[in-house]
């Protein structure tokens, strides 16, 4: 069996943090900004530190497993 839990939360929150793509924090004309598909470094600065927290979260903390096969 293989654990799909940790791809799965991966490729997800990469989806959702992609800044500009669904949300942006901070964005170029207010705090947060809803798909402008821009963005800037600090942008990219407190998208990455977000997906760390939330990936550790997820994986470690909470331990989201996932077995597909058999």
């Amino acid at each position: 069996m293989s654990d799909w839990g940790p791809v799965f939360v991966a490729v997800v929150l990469f989806i959702v943090l992609t800044p500009g793509l669904l949300i942006q924090i901070p964005g170029k004309h207010g705090f947060i900004e809803f798909g402008n598909f821009q963005t800037s470094a600090i942008s990219i600065l407190i998208h990455s530190i977000l997906y760390f927290a939330l990936i550790c979260i997820f994986l470690l903390a909470v331990g989201v497993h996932m077995y597909m096969g058999s």
